[in-house]
């Protein structure tokens, strides 16, 4: 069943598909680059249009004060931030909402890649 009240449910369905596949052919093990390469490639087949290690500036007053490294920026509508450990820790999730007030982005997709098979999270910025 798709839900209709989600923020970008078509778009959102298709990458936690390119997720699900890359950890069930990949299997648990492996550091994030080499996740991160099979989800760019994955993501390519797709014809989808991503950006991988994006910039994004940390302001104060105006001013840069410091940048993030967004894993993927789909779309230029969606962080994709991946991880690979045992369970999410609450860091994670606010390093993803951080993103997501910084670029000024919607919602953000935080996937982690465990010995028990691939978790996720959609994370949407309330305040854009």
């Amino acid at each position: 069943l798709k839900r209709k009240d989600l923020l970008y449910p078509e778009l959102s369905y298709q990458i936690i598909g390119i997720l699900f596949e890359v950890s069930n052919n990949m299997g648990y093990g492996y550091q994030e680059k080499y996740y991160q390469k099979a989800i760019s490639k994955k993501l390519k087949e797709s014809n989808l249009l991503f950006k991988e290690q994006v910039p994004i500036n940390i302001n104060f007053d105006e001013n840069k004060i410091g940048q993030y490294y967004l894993d993927f920026l789909i779309e230029d509508i969606m962080v994709v931030e991946i991880k690979k450990m045992d369970k999410f820790l609450i860091n994670n999730i606010e390093q993803v909402y951080a993103y997501l007030r910084s670029s000024g982005l919607k919602l953000g997709i935080l996937a982690n890649f465990t010995k028990s098979g691939l978790q996720f999270k959609r994370i949407v910025n309330v305040n854009s």
